[in-house]
């Protein structure tokens, strides 16, 4: 049986409660039932993202992998899809899959992060060159990102009208027309749904692969705006914010072959939302304080600089 880290037990806990205890009982059941179910002997320290846990794996003696076993969780219901229509085109290969399980065995590749890159201008590369390579058609069945639309405008419209905030009403209608003019109708393409530089990891078949989609069919402008919000506190230590972050603009466009426009305008509809989010919620690294506080202010300074047109 192998032992669950207790970082991972601790944290599933806090955040799933009863659920998520009830399902760490019976995970090194569920480990060793599917072990042995795909022929895989463990091989290397047991590891966890924020809701799955990785066991680095042999399977039949030959082929090294990893089983990923994640909490049962609506959001991570379509990923081994993404995995599968990509077929290892940018992303690690899918070897095996249980459903009902929430299971995997992937391709195992290092655990090196592009969040781990020193050079700003590299990690947006090398992101919108995975973006672009994630970009192909979805089938019928992955969920369609404009579903949620609804969703977002009366959030923003609900969060605007209940909280107190520093967002200028250009800013908030700025997001809204977003979610009208761009949300509401998306092309049917793959997209990986949650695109930041710890999702990206350095492999051998390919120098980076994505991993921990969520598996979305929507424009790939979207995940542009994703990566950009996930590296606010890298922007923010450059000299010049403003020039900073249309730099960073201008280099993942390039690399992904995408409209600046559509791309800016996800991105400002990401800080909005964030912002709102701080205020409501907190983020992870920080739920209150002088930290939430510093944090939030970025976000709304994010969402004024976004909200600007060249």
């Amino acid at each position: 049986m192998i032992e669950i880290p207790e970082a991972f037990t601790r944290s599933s806990v806090e955040r799933d409660g009863e659920p998520a205890a009830a399902w760490l009982v019976e995970l090194p059941g569920i480990v060793a039932e599917l072990l042995g179910r795909w022929e895989c002997v463990p091989d290397g320290e047991v590891m966890h993202g924020g809701v799955g846990l990785i066991v680095p794996v042999r399977q039949r003696a030959e082929r090294s992998a990893v089983l990923k076993v994640s909490f049962p969780h609506p959001g991570n219901v379509h990923e081994p899809e993404a995995f599968a229509v990509w077929g290892g085109r940018g992303a690690v290969l899918l070897h095996e899959r249980a459903d009902e399980r929430f299971a995997m065995l992937l391709e195992r590749v290092q655990t090196a992060t592009l969040a781990e890159v020193e050079d700003t201008d590299e990690i947006v590369t090398v992101a919108g060159q995975i973006n672009r390579r994630l970009a192909i058609p979805a089938p019928p069945g992955l969920p369609r990102l404009r579903a949620q639309a609804d969703v977002w405008e009366e959030e923003l419209r609900q969060d605007a009208r209940e909280l107190t905030h520093a967002l200028p009403r250009h800013a908030v209608e700025a997001a809204v027309a977003t979610v009208r003019e761009l949300g509401r109708v998306q092309p049917d393409i793959v997209i990986h749904g949650d695109l930041h530089p710890r999702n990206i990891l350095r492999a051998e078949r390919e120098p980076w692969l994505a991993v921990d989609p969520k598996g979305y069919a929507g424009d790939p402008a979207y995940d542009g705006g994703t990566l950009l919000k996930s590296l606010a506190l890298k922007l923010v230590e450059a000299d010049d914010l403003r020039k900073a972050l249309h730099r960073a603009l201008d280099l993942f466009v390039e690399a992904a072959e995408l409209d600046r426009e559509r791309v800016q305008r996800w991105a400002q509809l990401h800080a909005v939302q964030a912002a709102f989010w701080a205020r409501r919620h907190g983020f992870r690294i920080a739920r209150g304080g002088s930290r939430l506080d510093s944090l939030t202010e970025l976000a709304d300074h994010l969402a004024e600089l976004l909200t600007e047109r060249p």
